[in-house]
């Protein structure tokens, strides 16, 4: 059993959980809790840290995978929460392309420029396997999916939604509509998001949760789109926006 978080393996687990540098050279990343454990393809399984009690609770879901004893103060240590379940897992990294983000028969597509809020950003990833989202599309200045509050708050879905960093998203924007996609921008300057059809390849951009999107990526749509508001609110959440639209392209395919 390790019981010191000076052991060198530890120390590695805690780097990974921090640090997006030290996850993007490992192409590895952390996942935490019991849900989050039994979701784990078993592929993608590296190793994983197990508390004594949780062990004797769930000790046949150990069975065939590489896994370590650590006493409960180190597994208060790593965890990333107030009361940690007993067990975390080192996970591989997983790879998309962008026909793999296109692959359904009509493609629902979200993409996202620089959303910095892993609260979000896991709610966006998790809503999109809600509604049917065929993939998510992320500038490279939006937050580390594999941050574990994002993981976290995926409650799965980061294992069953395609998603891809690209260097250029206005450009990639382009190319889908090049293909057939019709891609709408949410902007405060929209036309009702009510007023368009969902039925075909459609890409639902959405931009950073203080200043929206760049004047760039919002161009590079064929359409910009508005939720309507009453009251003072002017604007949604970008994850709950995010959610009115995809369920919005949900219910028109689902007439």
């Amino acid at each position: 059993m390790i019981t010191s978080m000076s052991n060198p393996t530890i120390k590695n687990v805690a780097k990974l959980i921090k640090q997006s540098k030290e996850r993007r050279k490992q192409g590895t990343f952390i996942v935490e809790g019991v849900r989050m454990f039994s979701e784990i393809p078993e592929e993608k399984h590296v190793e994983s840290f197990v508390t004594m009690d949780f062990y004797d609770k769930h000790r046949q879901m150990f069975e065939g995978i590489s896994y370590e004893l650590v006493a409960d103060n180190v597994m208060e240590s790593l965890s990333d929460t107030k009361t940690p379940q007993g067990v975390i897992s080192i996970v591989k990294q997983l790879s998309y392309g962008i026909d793999e983000i296109c692959g359904a028969d009509v493609p629902l597509i979200i993409a996202l420029e620089n959303i910095q809020d892993p609260g979000n950003l896991g709610t966006i990833v998790r809503t999109a396997e809600g509604a049917g989202a065929s993939g998510i599309i992320m500038s490279r200045d939006t937050a580390d999916v594999y941050n574990p509050k994002v993981v976290r708050s995926t409650m799965g879905s980061i294992f069953r939604v395609p998603f891809l960093y690209v260097d250029d998203i206005a450009g990639c924007i382009k190319d889908l509509s090049g293909k057939g996609f019709n891609t709408y921008s949410a902007h405060l300057q929209g036309t009702s998001f009510y007023d368009f059809n969902y039925m075909k390849p459609t890409v639902f951009v959405m931009g950073n949760e203080g200043n929206g999107l760049t004047d760039a990526v919002s161009g590079a749509t064929d359409h910009k789109i508005l939720i309507p508001m009453k009251g003072r609110v002017e604007s949604l959440n970008v994850a709950t926006a995010s959610t009115v639209l995809m369920y919005e392209a949900m219910r028109q395919r689902s007439l």
